[in-house]
């Protein structure tokens, strides 16, 4: 372990990837959790400004997002039939929301280091003929997109006192069916799909002064997903 008697606030606390990176880090760490399934809406600006008023940390770790998991035998969205509604929500919570969050921990804490987390499908396109006809919905790629240069820009400006640096990982095995774990497993390097508990390390080092002089950077954790 990196980190060490940090107090880090985990959003997204309670999903796949939080659950498992919270039970990791709380080894050595005070972990205080933050999700919507315990109450927290932030998409609420006001609660954000209230919460993170009372609330202070080392460190920030951005789990949460808007997601559309593949599950087993689901038919997909195509261009052609995705609403604007359902384009908008993604933008606000995978964008909008997680600035207001970034903001927010910069602006009650003087220092500090901020994790978010991209995607694989933000560097290049998901490929259509892993979903039944369908695609990925677009609005996640692009707004996982956008947390990309969102972390550059907080880096820059909120530099020294607060690094911020972004991952990007690539597809987690979670209840999809066997069709779908095998054609993802063919188009990647590592010829399988990511566990749940492969970004705990990354996160960890994030979160450390062993990062120190790391900061605006995005890393991919792909399985190889992205290099062909």
């Amino acid at each position: 372990m990196y980190s060490k008697n940090l107090k880090i606030i985990v959003t997204g606390s309670e999903g796949l990837l939080g659950t498992q990176i919270c039970k990791s880090l709380k080894k050595n760490n005070i972990i205080i959790p933050l999700d919507l399934t315990l109450g927290h809406d932030l998409t609420d600006e006001s609660f954000v400004r209230k919460w993170f008023k009372n609330n202070h940390a080392d460190c920030l770790i951005n789990c949460f997002a808007q997601n559309d998991h593949v599950m087993k035998k689901e038919q997909r969205s195509t261009l052609f039939n995705i609403t604007l509604d359902s384009f908008s929500k993604y933008l606000d919570v995978n964008l909008t929301a997680l600035f207001s969050v970034c903001r927010e921990f910069a602006r009650n804490n003087g220092y500090g280091s901020i994790v978010n987390f991209s995607a694989s499908t933000a560097l290049v396109s998901a490929r259509p003929d892993l979903y039944n006809g369908g695609h990925k919905h677009i609005a996640y790629s692009i707004s996982k997109a956008g947390v990309i240069n969102l972390t550059k820009f907080l880096a820059v400006h909120l530099a020294p006192k607060i690094r911020v640096n972004c991952i990007a990982p690539g597809g987690v095995e979670n209840s999809q069916d066997t069709t779908f774990i095998k054609k993802y497993s063919k188009f990647t390097p590592l010829q399988r799909m990511m566990k749940s508990d492969e970004l705990n390390g990354i996160v960890d080092f994030l979160s450390s002064s062993c990062s120190s002089y790391v900061t605006g950077a995005t890393f991919v954790v792909d399985g190889g997903w992205t290099t062909w």
